[in-house]
């Protein structure tokens, strides 16, 4: 997993979480982290923030043998990044 500290068109801080897709990770991997990231959502909205502004989806293409393929990824806040690893 990467992650990077980016400032957004408005100037808002995130963090850029490159799912591991990217890396060819194990797929049981991916399957705890999405469990992870879904739970951390579900405390999210509990807590009345914006899941839209706290987990921004968005899509990177990433080079995948002869062809590109996009890869789900998601644009953290801080209290995103809290959450994810209070549902670790």
């Amino acid at each position: 997993m990467y992650k990077r500290k980016v400032l957004n068109n408005y100037g808002g801080a995130y963090i850029k979480k490159l799912i591991v897709e990217e890396y060819n990770m194990f797929e049981d991997i991916k399957q705890i982290f999405s469990k992870v990231i879904n739970r951390a959502m579900v405390v999210c909205e509990n807590s009345g923030h914006t899941i839209a502004y706290d987990f921004a989806e968005v899509s990177k293409i990433v080079e995948a043998a002869a062809t590109n393929k996009p890869v789900k990824d998601y644009e953290l806040t801080r209290y995103a990044c809290y959450l994810i690893v209070q549902n670790w």
